[in-house]
């Protein structure tokens, strides 16, 4: 092996050195190079940070004798912002006028096209059936949009990628807009390996920015190459179109030096020499690339902030100016006034141009709002502390066993308020950073005219935070006050107002196109100090970023009002709780414990009756306390009604007792999994929790996405973390296969169930219809239920009504001794046992169990039996022997007839009785003959005769003699 290396090194070296010399020997024919035909680069750096500066010719053989190769500078030498290293003295020298340089560093702020060195990349994490990838995000990029770059707005996994190679640790940073948590944005940094680089969760994942605000996000980089990543991932589950990731102004710190400056972008410029950066032109100026300088535009021509030429001024149109009302002057008077937009683009002196209209007529002030006074130069101002004011008349004090209701009403609109702001902001530009987003229009307020269609046009409302009122202040509830805000959108376009908690950065509701004039309440359920804002937008298209065509498009906001303000004015007094009796002064309210209501003929605190709750925003008088509805029950502080788990039902004059208790722990339902229409697959999670806790809403429903980009937002922000506890919550899960995330990502968590109705067997409830027909046990309409479940997989098919069907043995009832009867055994041994079966079908569960087997002492014959028999045998025996007896006796007399019938049947003569009995000792010697057989009954009849006629008897004797008796 190493006499071959050796061999194909003396190979290498003679083909060089060959070449060499033949290179030289032609160069003799050439002219000499000078400084136009070459340029300077540094070799690589060796092992102890050392590198040679060699002259590259532009075109190879074109001249000869290039300067001789020299030590370079340090590899870690750089050159300060504003210079850049030049090659041939090697040496820093100051960028020249219209250029930049961040010496050791790189900037991309233009964004006409994708900058070189940058790749965008779609990719889909989702395999197809048989594991290929899957073609629907061809299409999908970063797309340039002059000032900024803008992210895909589909579920497709976008990356722009960028390599960069560092001699020495830096730095990269980047300005963003991430409005919408639906599409999940992460920055991550690899080496030349594609090993991730370790970062914290704050570093990889972005936090959420307000609508219209830029954030700046850094993260050190380490020498050596660096592969960035900017990546993002939409979610379209709800058919909304997602906001998309907006980047620009990326700067990379660390790279060894520049040798040359930056030129600075058409419609930029640098005026000094050594600039780190460019300035925009300002308006109705421009500039080519690498000026020092803007052109004023002709005054027949105009241009916006940054511009690179200037456009010819249309003629003015209606939708060039705007109206707005003046404020009250010293007499109480205010008038319609109109204003060209600004900055003003249009031409009034040509054909075909509109003028503005006149200013109109002084008319009389609208009031102050409630909880202001008006003074005498038409000034309003907040009623001093335990007073109030409906705003047309003075302040007064609040009468005995009251309390001013502090809060903010606002329904005219002559000035804007102190604590309001409204304001101008462009994503791609600053045209309309020094306009009013909105203007006040005397009975309500309305969207301004802005400097293009896809401005956003703020209003701001601070609150300092809430304090309840002294009557409320001992109530649990979990409401501390409410903003109840009407509006209406009139929108010709794709308009859309979002109403947003800045701290939260995330919008609390949104609404799209033309809406017609609807009240919308938002209650807060934390007391903090909160800014509401208010941003409309005419059209998100970008393309339409200098343009106004849909100037007519508006939001008219007509009323705010905000309950419980900390340091709020009052527009009314409300009855409180007094001390004592004697007590009957301002100020002598006391707070009524949890659950108590004010009497409305004491003023004393009095607790609401059993199974009745109260309202959170009122305590006067007994109807403030609800009635719980059917199956539930209230808590101990009467601030809500739940369920026991125990439910009783009376059906066929029999009261079925539920327990439900083992349904009290939160379950979770999934449905799914469903897809979006590039096959993003995703589910819907329910948490339920529908009894027991007292009343405490146990199921929770949590971001995880949020949780991370707000987890550094300071310690207030955890209030806002998008995290809902209700009786029924539902989040969207996007599982962690095949999606390139490590863990399942949380979104879109809603409560669905925050009060609790009731419960019962009736299919409607307070307007509520539990369809039944879904829950049909016939096997026809299964088939039914199981296509509503697939037309409607996310539970609903309104968005606003769910139905569930919870199968449980705990709903059958419990059972009662009327479900089981019992069986008596034989007596066996003296002793009888006792058994306690279940009636079958068992339809109950728990309740009372069977009782144990019994036994007690019994008898072979029972007694009665005994006496019974005893009694039978007494009788047939002596009805025997009666009838033996008189068997006998009457044998005898029919013995004694036979006798005496024989004896006169003897020669028809009539015998003389010598006597009528047998003589002493005398036997009968005849036999009885009877003409016929009796009967015994017959015979014991015969006897009852006997008894019951004469006593004496005539009986034929046979006579020993030989007379007769002849009858005649």
């Amino acid at each position: 092996m190493r006499v071959e290396s050796r061999g194909f090194c003396f190979l290498n070296c003679f083909l060089f050195i060959v070449s060499a010399r033949q290179w030289v020997s032609a160069s003799k024919n050439l002219r000499p190079c000078n400084e136009t035909d070459y340029y300077y680069e540094y070799t690589e750096c060796d092992s102890v940070g050392s590198r040679w500066r060699v002259a590259i010719p532009h075109n190879l053989g074109t001249c000869s004798a290039l300067p001789t190769p020299t030590r370079g500078t340090d590899c870690s030498f750089s050159c300060a912002a504003g210079e850049f290293l030049e090659m041939s003295a090697q040496q820093c020298t100051p960028c020249a006028a219209g250029s930049y340089s961040l010496g050791s560093g790189v900037r991309f702020d233009q964004w006409d096209t994708i900058p070189a060195g940058f790749t965008s990349l779609a990719t889909y994490m989702d395999p197809g059936p048989s594991g290929e990838e899957s073609q629907a995000c061809n299409s999908s990029s970063w797309t340039p949009q002059g000032v900024y770059l803008e992210s895909s707005r589909d579920e497709c996994t976008v990356s722009l990628v960028y390599a960069v190679h560092l001699e020495k640790q830096g730095s990269v940073s980047f300005s963003y807009q991430y409005p919408d948590n639906n599409i999940f944005f992460e920055f991550y940094v690899q080496n030349e390996q594609c090993q991730e680089m370790a970062q914290t969760d704050d570093q990889k994942w972005i936090k959420l920015t307000t609508n219209g605000e830029w954030d700046t996000h850094t993260v050190n980089l380490k020498s050596g190459t660096n592969i960035l990543y900017w990546r993002t991932t939409g979610i379209l589950v709800g058919g909304k179109m997602v906001k998309p990731v907006l980047l620009r102004n990326i700067q990379i710190e660390g790279v060894a030096y520049t040798s040359e400056c930056f030129p600075c972008r058409p419609g930029w410029f640098s005026s000094a020499p050594g600039s780190s950066s460019c300035q925009p032109c300002p308006r109705n100026t421009s500039s080519n690339k690498g000026a020092a300088s803007c052109t004023p535009c002709p005054d027949t021509q105009y241009s916006h902030e940054g511009w690179s030429q200037c456009k010819e001024r249309p003629p003015c149109s209606e939708k060039d100016y705007f109206q707005i009302h003046t404020a009250c002057d010293s007499e109480g008077k205010t008038q319609v006034m109109y204003r060209w937009v600004e900055p003003r683009i249009c031409e009034e002196n040509v054909i075909g141009a509109v003028a503005l209209p006149p200013t109109g007529a002084r008319e009389a002030c609208p009031p102050c709002n409630p909880g202001y006074y008006n003074t005498n130069d038409s000034t309003c101002f907040p009623c001093p502390p335990g007073t109030h004011s409906d705003g047309t008349s003075v302040c007064e004090e609040c009468p005995a066993g009251t309390e001013p209701v502090l809060g903010y009403e606002y329904k005219w609109w002559n000035v804007l308020p102190s604590n309001m702001k409204t304001s101008c902001f462009n994503v791609g530009n600053s045209k309309c950073d020094d306009m009013n987003g909105w203007e006040v229009a005397g009975d309500h307020i309305r969207s301004g005219a802005g400097g293009s269609d896809n401005d956003y046009l703020i209003l701001n409302l601070h609150v300092p935070g809430f304090k309840l009122p002294t009557s409320l202040a001992g109530m649990t509830g979990s409401e501390f006050g409410r903003i109840t805000f009407v509006f209406e959108t009139i929108c010709s376009a794709d308009c859309e107002l979002y109403f947003m908690m800045v701290k939260s950065t995330t919008v609390v509701e949104s609404w799209e196109g033309s809406k017609e004039r609807q009240s919308y309440t938002h209650i807060m359920t934390r007391n903090a100090s909160v800014s509401y804002t208010w941003a409309f937008q005419r059209t998100n298209q970008t393309h339409l970023h200098s343009v106004r065509r849909y100037i007519t498009d508006v939001v008219i906001l007509y009323s705010v009002s905000v309950t419980n303000v900390q340091d709020g004015v009052a527009s009314a007094c409300r009855a409180c709780a007094l001390l004592s009796q004697s007590s009957q002064r301002s100020g002598s309210c006391i707070p009524c414990p949890a659950g108590f209501y004010i009497d409305r003929d004491t003023n004393r605190c009095q607790e609401c009756p059993p199974n009745t709750y109260l309202s959170g925003h009122h305590t006067y008088g007994e109807d403030a306390c609800l009635p719980c509805g059917p199956g539930s029950k209230s808590n101990k502080e009467h601030s809500r009604c739940y369920s026991d788990c125990s439910f009783s039902h009376t059906e066929n004059n029999r009261t079925l007792t539920f327990d439900l208790s083992s349904l009290s722990t939160v379950a979770s339902l999934t449905i799914g999994p469903s897809f979006t229409s590039k096959g993003t697959k995703y589910l819907h999670v329910f948490n339920v929790s529908l009894c027991g806790h007292q009343g405490k809403m146990a199921a929770v429903c949590t971001d995880n996405v949020t949780d991370l980009a707000n987890k550094d937002m300071g310690s207030d922000s955890t209030q806002f973390v998008n995290s809902v506890d209700s009786f029924i919550c539902q989040s969207t899960i996007i599982p962690a296969d095949g999606r390139g995330f490590r863990m399942a990502l949380a979104s879109q968590s809603i409560s669905l169930a925050d009060t609790f109705l009731g419960a019962t067997v009736d299919s409607d409830l307070d307007g509520i219809n539990a369809r039944p027909e879904l829950f049909s046990d016939n096997s026809k309409e299964l088939d039914a239920i199981e296509q509503h479940s697939y037309v409607c997989p996310a539970g609903t098919c309104d968005g606003c009504t769910f139905h569930f069907l919870w199968e449980s043995g705990s709903a059958c009832p419990s059972c009662t001794q009327d479900d089981y009867h019992q069986i008596e055994g034989a007596c066996k041994g003296g002793v009888q046992v006792t058994l306690s079966v279940w009636n079958e079908p068992k339809l109950c569960t728990k309740g009372m169990s069977l009782p144990a087997k019994s036994s007690a002492p019994c008898e072979a014959i029972a007694l009665w039996l005994k006496v019974g028999v005893g009694g039978g045998a007494f009788l047939a025996v002596l009805l025997v022997s009666l009838t033996f007896y008189f068997w006998k006796k009457n044998k005898r007399l029919e013995y004694k007839y036979s006798r005496l019938v024989m004896s006169a049947n003897k020669e028809c003569e009539l015998p003389v009785a010598d006597s009528c009995a047998l003589a002493e000792g005398e036997e009968p010697e005849d036999d009885v003959v009877y003409s016929h057989k009796p009967s015994l009954l017959g015979k014991l009849r015969a006897i009852a005769n006997k008894r019951e006629g004469d006593s004496s008897e005539s009986v034929q004797l046979k006579s020993s003699q030989s007379e007769r008796w002849v009858w005649g």
